[in-house]
């Protein structure tokens, strides 16, 4: 069952959540918007005792990455080996409490979410449903016969062409305008759909949210099922995920990492529930916990929850990097990355959101997995040196991840 909600806070508490709104709406863009293609990304190697499963140079690492000016004020990774498993947390999640982050906290996932509408696409071609090579113009005839040639390969593939409508001025006024609009999930590409395609579909990479909305509303097309149930029937029950939902508005269910703003200039702002999960849904709209998104990565990377002929064919690399960039070297699939790191490789999805950054990833066997999770924004755009700090603790926790120690 998706986690009750809490009671509404005083009125008071809803006006400061409202102060940093400004900033957090130009995150959110940021978040959202692809600035410049995707290239494929090589993390600096930063070797340190880590890469051996050194839990305290884990601890030091995940340390130096909170304290740092401007450093998120939370993080938590989870990495599993079998059935052991291990937590390595720094900071905390919850600045007015102190309390530190803990593997059954709620999180906003960002567009690991992406990953979750791969896994629905993938299981309903597995079951002869849909097929990868359906046309937008076979499934969903009422979008823009323009688009009509986009297969959902290329939508999962990220080469389709489909124009982002986060960045339409339209989209970012309303969200300007009022954070909590509730948006219908089902009309988001009507914001672009009087524009053409950026460029022919399958000759391109360029990461674009609007390709995981379309995979949604191909899914719901083919089985006459919401994309909310599908999730439900086809990826929560089977892999297992008690704690994780498809919201509609703002609000957190308790407990919650608590994500912040942390401009250098000011103390760090709650903006958690600054934005409503709507103008994002199947791209980015998705509630978990750690520990679920722990569950998810093993069976996902693994193709639980389909065959082998599914699982060659979303393993099809082309040049591509997620969105910010993964540990190493990063190659896309199909709603999946593979990340090439100086100790091995790991498949996955990245993802950040006001207050959120998040990776999860996994062996192909998805024997071992880690889930990274920190409570601030980083991308490329916003502070690109912290980016490749990040992403160079990343590859730490691969390594370890990777390495023979204990797991």
């Amino acid at each position: 069952m998706p986690p009750r909600p809490r009671p509404s806070r005083p009125a008071s508490r809803r006006r400061s959540a409202f102060r940093p709104r400004l900033r957090a709406v130009r995150l959110f863009a940021v978040c959202l918007t692809v600035l410049v293609p995707a290239a494929p990304a090589t993390a600096a190697a930063t070797t340190t005792s880590a890469a051996h499963g050194d839990d305290s140079a884990l601890q030091r690492r995940l340390e130096a990455l909170v304290r740092a000016p401007g450093g998120p004020p939370g993080a938590i990774a989870v990495l599993q080996r079998g059935p052991h498993t291990r937590v390595v947390r720094a900071g905390v999640a919850d600045l007015t409490t102190g309390r530190p982050p803990e593997p059954d906290d709620h999180m906003r996932i960002a567009s690991t979410a992406k990953a979750f509408s791969g896994a629905v696409a993938l299981a309903l071609a597995d079951r002869h449903a849909l097929g990868l090579d359906d046309t937008l113009r076979e499934r969903l005839p009422r979008l823009p016969r323009a688009w009509g040639a986009v297969t959902l390969r290329q939508l999962l593939h990220h080469t389709s062409g489909l124009p982002d409508y986060t960045e339409d001025p339209r989209f970012q006024e309303i969200v300007t305008a009022d954070p909590h609009h509730r948006f219908d999930p089902r009309r988001l590409l009507d914001f672009v759909a009087d524009d053409s395609l950026r460029f022919p579909p399958g000759t391109r990479y360029q990461y674009s949210n609007s390709d995981n909305i379309a995979v949604a509303l191909m899914a719901e097309a083919a089985t006459g099922t919401p994309y909310e149930t599908l999730l439900r029937e086809l990826v929560y029950r089977p892999l297992g995920l008690r704690d994780t939902s498809l919201p509609s508005g703002f609000r957190m269910p308790e407990p919650y990492l608590h994500g912040y703003d942390t401009a250098p200039s000011a103390p760090p702002e709650d903006i958690s529930e600054i934005l409503s999960a709507s103008g994002v849904w199947a791209s980015g709209g998705i509630v978990s916990t750690p520990a679920d998104m722990n569950r998810f990565i093993r069976g996902y990377a693994s193709g639980a929850l389909y065959g082998k002929r599914l699982l060659r064919q979303q393993r099809d690399w082309i040049e591509g990097a997620s969105e910010p960039a993964g540990p190493g070297a990063n190659t896309a699939g199909l709603a999946i990355f593979r990340y090439a790191t100086r100790c091995g490789e790991v498949l996955g999805h990245t993802g950040n959101f006001p207050g959120y950054t998040q990776l999860i990833a996994a062996t192909p066997d998805g024997d071992r997995s880690l889930t990274f999770t920190v409570t601030s924004q980083i991308n490329r755009t916003l502070d690109s040196d912290r980016l490749r700090e990040l992403r160079a603790v990343q590859e730490d926790f691969v390594c370890a991840l990777l390495s023979d120690g204990r797991g």
